[in-house]
């Protein structure tokens, strides 16, 4: 959506729409769950587990810190990745607040 056009809409819109955006890859979706099960920062190789190349990982983990659902921090020659809990946390509230209010599908066509 051009900014032209992100104006018309509300701040908690425009945010629910940056998040759903980058929840709309599958590959980002698998990368979340492997960052999900670590008791700590991930470090392994994300392109032999997901089979697909270095610079499509980058690109997604890239989409995926610029949403704030993770973070990522250089050791060495090492980068780490982890949730971002406090990110994490807030857009659970966003998508929880969403779905609340749709409490009822009786009122559907």
């Amino acid at each position: 959506m051009g900014t032209t056009k992100a104006d018309l809409f509300s701040k908690e819109q425009n945010e629910l729409a940056n998040l759903a955006r980058a929840l709309g890859h599958p590959a980002r979706i698998a990368i979340l769950q492997i960052l999900l099960k670590q008791t700590s920062c991930y470090c392994g190789n994300l392109v032999e587990e997901l089979g697909l190349a270095q610079a499509t990982i980058s690109q997604h983990l890239k989409e995926l810190k610029t949403a704030g659902l993770i973070r990522g921090s250089i050791e060495g020659i090492n980068i780490s990745y982890c949730i971002d809990t406090k990110n994490w946390k807030a857009y659970r509230q966003v998508f929880q607040t969403l779905f609340k209010e749709i409490d009822s599908p009786e009122n559907c066509c």
